[in-house]
């Protein structure tokens, strides 16, 4: 696999810190849950940064992403028309085929991304799906997914909308027949708890710092029941019962 340019069509800030990225690319086939690992640079820094998909089609792929460290910030300051370095698909993504029934998707921050296309899969499979998203403050792109979502819960930790404080006090679990998460270990460990303890399928989409992408350097690497699994090229998502 090869990195490959691609054409920034789109790119903008959202919120404080938070940007919308779309580029023109040749149609793949992507799984819902799956990243790129993307470079806007030539020497100045010698990774690239791994980004979820927000949005898919045929022609062009967005990327929602959070500028934070070095790479990201970088990132957020490349020009619509500039060109970027793109490796991908990569990861398994979410198992939306072997899903059915009332689903619950579950995002808080810079892990909401990837549920868009996850709530179009279950929803275009004639699954019922709820969406919970959780923020800090500010919120953003939650009216993407209403054509997807039966309902859509919001919580802000900090912020005037939804409910004041963190999102994972919303989900009612027993009324889902599986429950999929991505966003802070902290938020995803509690649901991944509560699931157990219920007994309800979860699985969840690990956030860790990706060198290569293609599981050559361990640095992602991740403890499960059955050994030490590297999240990029094993994961990112990860069934909550095998984790440790």
């Amino acid at each position: 696999m090869q990195y490959y340019p691609a054409k920034i069509t789109l790119h903008k800030k959202i919120a404080p810190d938070i940007f919308i990225m779309e580029v023109a690319t040749p149609a793949q086939e992507r799984k819902p849950g799956q990243f790129y690992m993307l470079k806007g640079w030539n020497n100045e820094m010698p990774l690239m940064r791994p980004v979820s998909i927000f949005k898919n089609t045929e022609t062009y792929l967005t990327f929602l992403y959070k500028a934070v460290g070095v790479g990201t910030k970088y990132l957020s300051k490349i020009k619509k028309g500039s060109a970027i370095s793109l490796l991908g698909p990569l990861g398994n993504g979410f198992p939306c085929e072997e899903l059915h029934g009332k689903v619950a998707l579950i995002g808080g921050g810079v892990g909401i991304p990837p549920m868009l296309e996850t709530a179009k899969k279950l929803s275009q499979q004639g699954a019922s799906v709820d969406l919970y998203l959780g923020y800090k403050k500010e919120i953003f792109c939650h009216k993407e997914f209403i054509e997807y979502c039966d309902n859509i819960f919001i919580a802000s930790e900090l912020g005037d909308e939804g409910y004041k404080g963190f999102i994972t006090a919303l989900v009612q679990y027993e009324k889902y027949n599986a429950v999929l998460t991505c966003g802070p270990e902290v938020m995803m460990t509690k649901i991944r708890e509560i699931c157990i303890a219920k007994n309800i399928p979860v699985w969840l989409s690990m956030e860790k710092r990706m060198a290569c992408g293609i599981g050559a350097c361990l640095v992602c690497s991740c403890e499960t029941t059955t050994g030490i699994k590297r999240c990029c090229k094993d994961g990112p998502v990860f069934n909550g019962v095998d984790l440790v």
